[in-house]
Formats: structure tokens, C-alpha cells, sequence
């Protein structure tokens, strides 16, 4: 079917880092979000029941896009959620607009997910609050952006009760439902916005050491924040950026990353 050039953008972006992540961020997962509650509706059981017992196959494998024609196409039956990058992608069009009106310093942001550009009118780079993983608490950690974007993903902003147990809205491409064994929350700051936003959701899914291992191999600064048994909280930092306060440019990014422009 036909689609908008900005959409045929967003779900290029994601099936790549789909691919990158070794399928730990898929696009391809709306049937699991929509069952579990986290959709317009709320959690069903019959849907649940469903979206785990499939065969889950990657959407970068299901989804075929023609960039050059405008269309798409599914090769079987696929429900689509872009949850884990529109909202970076967003802010990336923020970005562009302010560009279009010539102001070449400004801090913009969607729900959290933010991207700076340039330098504040000072001289000195924007001022990110990471907040605690906690929602009666804020910012244990904050670094410092020059025109580089950051975003995070987290287990206790959005949440749903199944069976008296919290879940959060990360779902495990692998599996059909939330992810149980998820850090507390990961910060990935990259060049563009809608990176940082699926990136972020991609580490989730991975345990902090494999997320860590998989950050520096596609060059991204990021943090972990990790829940202990007492109830603690330990920092995981990957990158120059989370390992002490810095101005920092975005990093060189290596495929897909460069070749997407924010």
C-alpha cells in the first residue's frame, strides 16, 4: 500500500535497527502491545493468550518497503507499533523546523526524549536531567549536549496490573509479552533523536551486560541504572558521556546510523 514519505522514514529507520539490534527493538510487535493493555484498550487475555503462543518472526523479515515507489508491503499478516521511535522522531522534525527558521540553538523535546542543537545562547552546552528510576523521585545523573540527542526507556512511567503483577510496556520480540528482567530504566544519547529513542528501547530488552556490549559496538554512550535485591539502584554507564559530566558532539556512528539524516 501507499504511504507518507515521513513514514516510510520512521519504519526504514526501525526495521534497520531492528536488524543491528539482532532483533532486540522490532517494529512488528502492535499485536502484543495492543493485547497486553497498552494500546487504546486494556489488557486481554484471549489476545495474550495469542500474541504468545505465535511463532514470532522479526518484522524486518515481514515488512518489505519501496522507498523509491512510496508503498509498503506485508508479506503476511502484521500489526505495526512505533511506539519505541515516533516520539524521538518527533522531536527530530522540531528540530528541522526550528532549522528551517534559521535559530541554531535551542533544546526541544517530546515526553522526556530530548535533542539539543548547538550551544545554549551562553556558549554552554544544554544542562539533561536522567531522573532516578523511581516516580516520587528526579535526576541522580546529568550530563551535558551539544548538538546530540538522548532518550530514554524505562520499567516505571507505563505499566500494567496482569494477575497482581506490574509489567511495564516493553515488549520481548522473542516471546509476545513484557520483558520481566528489564534494567530500571536505559538512557542512549546519539546523533539523532529517533536513534536515541529506539536504541534505548532495543537495550531494554538486553541484559546490562549484553546492552553495554552492544552499545559500544555501534558507538553509543549510554546508561544503565539497575535495581539490586535491597532495593538499590546501580549505575551501569557505557561511553565517556555517563562516566563523568562532559560536553559532548554526538560520537561517529557506523551503519545504519549514517545514513539518516535528523
Amino acid at each position: 500500500m501507499p504511504l507518507p514519505a515521513r513514514l516510510l522514514e520512521v519504519l526504514r529507520l526501525g526495521l534497520e535497527i531492528g536488524r543491528a539490534s539482532g532483533r532486540a527493538f522490532d517494529i512488528g510487535m502492535g499485536d502484543a502491545v495492543t493485547a497486553w493493555g497498552f494500546g487504546p484498550g486494556v489488557a486481554d487475555p484471549v489476545r495474550i493468550r495469542a500474541a504468545m503462543a505465535v511463532d514470532r518472526q522479526p518484522g524486518y523479515d515481514l515488512l518489505v518497503l519501496d522507498v523509491s515507489d512510496g508503498r509498503a508491503c506485508k508479506l503476511v499478516p502484521l500489526s505495526i507499533d512505533l511506539n519505541g521511535i515516533a516520539k524521538g522522531y518527533g522531536v527530530d522534525r522540531l528540530a528541522e523546523t526550528l532549522g528551517v527558521f534559521g535559530i541554531r540553538s535551542a533544546l526541544v523535546g517530546i515526553d522526556g526524549e530530548m535533542r539539543a542543537i548547538g550551544l545554549r545562547p551562553d556558549g554552554e552546552p544544554w544542562a539533561i536531567a536522567v531522573e532516578a528510576p523511581d516516580s516520587d523521585r528526579r535526576a541522580p545523573h546529568s550530563i551535558l549536549l551539544h548538538d546530540a540527542s538522548v532518550a530514554t526507556s524505562r520499567d516505571y512511567r507505563h505499566w500494567v496490573e496482569v494477575q497482581g503483577r506490574l509489567l511495564s510496556h516493553t515488549m520481548n520480540p522473542h516471546r509476545g509479552m513484557p520483558v520481566t528482567d528489564a534494567p530500571a530504566s536505559v538512557t542512549v544519547v546519539a546523533r539523532t533523536c529517533a536513534e536515541a529513542d529506539a536504541w534505548a528501547t532495543a537495550r531494554m530488552i538486553l541484559r546490562p551486560d549484553s546492552g553495554a556490549a552492544y552499545a559500544l559496538k555501534h558507538g553509543l554512550e549510554a546508561l544503565f541504572l539497575v535495581r539490586d535485591d535491597k532495593d538499590g539502584v546501580s549505575a551501569h554507564p557505557v561511553g565517556r558521556l555517563f562516566s563523568r559530566e562532559c560536553a559532548a558532539d554526538a560520537p561517529r556512528y557506523g551503519t545504519p546510523i549514517d545514513r539518516h539524516q535528523g
